[in-house]
């Protein structure tokens, strides 16, 4: 960053570049910051043997329980060596079967999602959203942008199952929901993707969702039809056309990265196709709010008794089983 010519290069590189830093700089000061508590922990604590001090103990005691957390997050994000798992992430959530119940099960992983990133100090943005025909999503893309995004959430990327009481059910039967959550890394500039606008056709129409008057009474929306591919991505959420169709690109754009990056790697599989259909026994997670509640991660084994923890954004102990079981580590 200290060479003459960085801030002339490309935005986005610079963008990419100005992250990978924050992200190193970040653990650099976290580890010196560690390091230094455990020393004066240390220090202190045979201090206190000396002088019989046993109140300086349960202060050290506390503070090393504060220390060995710092520890395993760090530990976590050494797990996190992927080509692309320092990028941002973006995510589509759809429903499978279940009618309204699944597609009120949309909602409420979007929350969750949204409560992780705002857990992580991450940010999100909504790129495309369909809302259900009675209540909650029937689809919803979204990015999270922040240090390794797509690294931690590359674990959600399967099916998610639901199992509860249907407050849309009048007779109170249990209803079993599903959903597919997959998980892209956001596009950058190690591949290069050209797109000859001879490819693409572009259409206009108006938004179907909540937006406002503007939103909802002109033709801002914008659909994008990539022709080689047969990738058609669409964007709704903004009052501006120019703004939809920039967000639009953008997800096209990733898209076609992801098709570049299965070409140069044979061994990683297309990520849509590595999902089984949305329904019952192709799952990666289950979520019980009734007879009991509890999740549980079918691929790790690992299960959580606080569900409400789990659906406030609480994913981490799943990221990080799911990070462990990986080879190589």
């Amino acid at each position: 960053m200290t060479a003459p010519d960085f801030w002339s290069r490309d935005q986005e590189e610079i963008a990419t570049l100005t992250q990978q830093r924050a992200a190193l700089q970040e653990k650099i000061e976290r580890w010196e910051a560690l390091h230094k508590s455990t020393e004066e922990s240390r220090l202190l604590a045979e201090m206190a043997v000396e002088e019989g001090d046993k109140g300086t103990l349960l202060e050290v005691d506390s503070e090393v329980k504060r220390i060995e957390k710092d520890m395993q997050q760090l530990e976590l994000q050494s797990l996190l060596g992927g080509k692309d798992d320092h990028r941002n992430a973006i995510l589509a959530i759809n429903s499978g079967a279940g009618g309204t119940e699944a597609q009120d099960w949309v909602e409420m992983l979007f929350r969750m999602y949204n409560r992780w990133s705002e857990r992580k100090g991450f940010k999100l943005d909504v790129m495309d959203f369909l809302a259900g025909d009675e209540a909650g999503i029937k689809n919803v893309t979204f990015s999270i942008t922040g240090p390794y995004a797509y690294g931690y959430l590359k674990s959600e990327h399967g099916i998610h199952r639901m199992v509860r009481i249907s407050p849309f059910d009048a007779s109170g039967r249990r209803h079993t929901s599903f959903a597919s959550v997959s998980v892209l890394p956001e596009a950058d500039t190690d591949i290069t993707v050209e797109v000859d606008e001879k490819d693409l056709r572009i259409d206009t129409f108006r938004a179907s969702g909540p937006g406002g008057q503007h939103v909802n009474k002109t033709s801002s929306a914008i659909r994008i039809t990539h022709f080689p591919t047969g990738i058609v991505v669409q964007c709704q959420n903004e009052k501006s056309q120019h703004r939809n169709r920039e967000i639009a690109m953008k997800l096209l754009m990733t898209r076609l990265y992801d098709l570049e990056k299965q070409k140069l790697d044979q061994k990683k599989q297309d990520m849509h196709d590595s999902q089984k259909d949305i329904a019952w026994g192709s799952q990666i997670r289950s979520y019980v709010f009734n007879p009991y509640r509890m999740v549980k991660d079918h691929r790790t084994g690992v299960d959580v008794g606080d569900l409400d923890r789990v659906m406030d954004g609480d994913i981490d102990l799943f990221i990080d089983a799911f990070l462990r079981m990986q080879p190589g580590q």
